[in-house]
């Protein structure tokens, strides 16, 4: 089995060759045990991972025995995420602003998935685009607004309420599917 990296490579190549390539056969490289470590590499030095989510497990004691037993369930199609734990945080006006916190092992699927995802994807997103993409943020959108709109003297900043506690993900699947054809994955 190919590494994680030549994998995820091969994917961005592909996109990056033809933005209109469709993907198949995607969910066989969940059961690739490199992809869930390199997602343990990129996880494991963050301090949120040492909160429990609802089975109360945390990253403390991964083993790759861990990685094999979950790898068995996504094979056999027996996997399912659990609920989230819902926590609040403050915010600066006095508000509270709901995070969920999902259990470790979700958390490992949730990486991997964005590995594969990332790599089909970010190759034909637009450059002007900036949220949740890797090496951009507000401030890169500030930056090229400044450098790009010369002619600009101000900039609405605007922010949807409960934006993602609403996805349609119907719609979503739709959006996915345009790219991918592997039901299992979706």
């Amino acid at each position: 089995m190919q590494n994680a990296n030549t994998i995820l490579s091969i994917l961005n190549q592909k996109s990056v060759q033809n933005k209109q390539f469709v993907f198949d056969r995607l969910y066989r490289n969940v059961f690739n045990q490199d992809f869930f470590m390199e997602a343990y590499r990129k996880m494991y030095a963050k301090q949120g991972n040492m909160t429990a989510g609802t089975d109360g497990q945390t990253i403390d004691g991964f083993k790759k025995s861990k990685v094999i037993s979950l790898i068995e369930k996504l094979r056999k199609e027996q996997y399912y995420p659990r609920p989230v734990r819902r926590t609040y945080i403050p915010k600066k006006n006095g508000k509270k602003r709901p995070l969920g916190i999902p259990t470790f092992e979700d958390k490992l699927v949730q990486e991997v998935l964005r590995q594969i995802l990332d790599a089909i994807y970010e190759p034909i997103f637009l450059n002007t685009s900036h949220g949740f993409r890797p090496n951009r943020s507000c401030q890169t959108a500030l930056f090229q607004i400044k450098k790009v709109s010369t002619s600009t003297r101000w900039v609405v900043e605007g922010d949807i309420t409960g934006c993602f506690d609403n996805v349609d993900h119907d719609i979503l699947i739709q959006l996915l599917s345009r790219k991918i054809s592997d039901g299992r994955f979706l």
